[in-house]
């Protein structure tokens, strides 16, 4: 049974799950990886998703706020094993509906040219393209994406 656990960046599932991200993040970004890093640091979010199968966490999600209105969807990772099975889709979709629960209305990410597997969730779950918004405004391979969840 696939559940979803709203929790934040202390749950140890979640900790653990961010460390094969970024293992699996410094091969994709290479050079790059040191200043995405600096932007990715998990210590005190209070908007985490951990998605367990049969009780093993297997992927997980989060968001901070990015102003009143928006949050910045983050940490989006799932375990190879079971991706292809729209587990980042209903992650996200887990995120979405939490943030609007707290009267968000937009969502708003950053992710790379070099996941293309992440572009085309996002896509499908209904996000469109924006202009590069800040940390990431002059940065060739991110590209940022935005879903109105109002």
């Amino acid at each position: 049974m696939t559940t979803f656990q709203r929790t934040d960046s202390n749950n140890p599932d979640f900790q653990d799950l961010v460390k094969l991200l970024d293992e699996y993040l410094a091969i994709l970004d290479g050079d790059e990886h040191a200043f995405y890093a600096q932007l990715n640091k998990i210590v005190n979010i209070n908007h985490v998703v951990v998605c367990y199968l049969d009780g093993q966490p297997i992927g997980c999600g989060a968001f901070k706020e990015y102003n009143d209105h928006t949050v910045e969807i983050k940490r989006m990772y799932v375990n190879p094993a079971y991706r292809g099975k729209s587990i980042g889709f209903y992650i996200l979709r887990e995120l979405e509906l939490w943030a609007a629960e707290l009267n968000y209305s937009t969502t708003i990410l950053e992710t790379g040219k070099r996941q293309p597997d992440a572009i085309r969730l996002y896509e499908k779950a209904g996000y469109t393209r924006i202009k590069n918004f800040g940390k990431y405004e002059n940065v060739e391979n991110s590209v940022c994406m935005s879903k109105d969840i109002s």
